[in-house]
Order: C-alpha cells, then structure tokens, then sequence
C-alpha cells in the first residue's frame, strides 16, 4: 500500500469541511492537494477501471481528472459537495476514454432504463393459480456461510460487475463497492432516484444470480 501523502502537521486546517477545503485548493495549498489525492485517489482508479480496459489506462484517467481539478477549481460554486463534483468530472472523463478504447457506451445511449426483468423469468411459476410466485425462491446466506465464502465470492461479483450493462456497472460500483450513498450517486451521475434505485436492484440481482449459479443454488433450473 502506498503511503500516506498527507501529513497532518502540516496545515492544520480543517480539510475536512468542504468550505475550507476549497479555499484551500483554490489558494494552491499543497497541504490540500496532498488531502485530496490521499483521500480519493484509490477510489477513483477504481471506479475509472469499470470503464477502460485495464489499470494503466484507469490510472491516466485519473492524472487526467488530477489536472482537470486544478485547472477548475477557481469555477467550483459549490452546486455539489466537492466529492462528486470531482467524480463527475472524472466519469465524464472515463467514459470518453472508455468509447475511445471500446470499454464502454456514450451516456446517452444509457439514459434510458433498461428493459428487462431484474431476475430471471425461468425462476418463477408462469401458470396456474400459483403463477409469478417462485419455483425455488432464494435462500438467504447465514452469517457463518458470509463468512465462509470470503475471496471467492468476491472474484466472482467482481467478474460479474465487469458484465453488466455501463449504468448499471457504474452504479452498483458506487453503492456497493465505493459505498456511497444514493443521494451522492443521484448527483455524481445526474441521475433521478427512482432511475438509480431500478439500476442497483437490477445489478444487485445479477450479482445474486451469479453466486447461486456459482454454489448452485437456482439460476434456470
């Protein structure tokens, strides 16, 4: 792990309020740069990966988000909290660069919910009076299997993740891998709730799906 680049000895200002942070960055304060990148760079090299196609390329992402922070910084109005305003800048970034290398789709093209069933249709009853309930519904995982599954179980979401549909893949990586909150992903991705909740059911249920299949529990049988 790299080391820490902030060193609180330095400035002892309290970066973590976002007025004074932004004061700070604006006068160029090398302390509140260091903060910053210390604070959010591992985030943002992760979150740049689910849209190009390998790490380097989410790294220059970065730089390139890094440099865009710096240049703007003076135009910041405070619309949104610091956070997502620099992770929007950075996804818009990442998404280019990922139509560039064919990792991705324009947004555009996402804006408009998916159609289709958050789970698979095979896994429930289509007649009679019993129709639309389950064949087999799912069984919730207990605390010792949680444990248990570990690594594994997270190659597999993480592979999975790689899968889905952009929207939902970058959603799903802010929720459930960033842990943001909706509020946040909403602002980040200039999303409406009702959009943001339908995209991280549905990629929550494919993330379920896979472990099943995996552990062979359900899928279409």
């Amino acid at each position: 792990m790299a080391p820490s680049l902030y060193d609180p000895s330095v400035d002892q200002e309290d970066f973590g309020d976002d007025g004074v942070l932004v004061k700070a960055l604006a006068a160029r304060n090398p302390a509140a740069f260091a903060f910053l990148l210390d604070r959010y760079q591992a985030p943002l090299v992760r979150l740049a990966g689910q849209y190009v196609p390998n790490r380097a390329i989410a790294e220059e992402v970065v730089q390139e988000t890094w440099l865009a922070v710096i240049k703007g910084i003076d135009g910041f109005e405070g619309r949104s909290s610091l956070k997502t305003w620099l992770f929007r800048i950075m996804v818009n970034l990442a998404r280019s660069r990922g139509v560039k290398e064919h990792r991705s789709i324009p947004f555009a093209s996402m804006a408009v919910i998916e159609r289709e069933p958050a789970v698979d249709p095979r896994r429930f009853r289509r007649f009679g009076g019993a129709a639309g309930t389950w064949k087999r519904p799912p069984r919730a995982w207990s605390e010792p299997e949680q444990s248990a599954l570990g690594g594994e179980a997270i190659a597999i979401v993480q592979a999975e993740i790689a899968q889905l549909p952009p929207a939902q893949r970058e959603v799903v990586t802010m929720r459930d891998v960033l842990g943001w909150t909706s509020a946040e992903v909403c602002e980040a991705l200039d999303l409406a709730e009702g959009n943001q909740r339908v995209l991280l059911h549905r990629a929550r249920s494919k993330l379920r799906s896979a472990l099943e299949r995996h552990y062979g529990e359900g899928g279409g049988r």
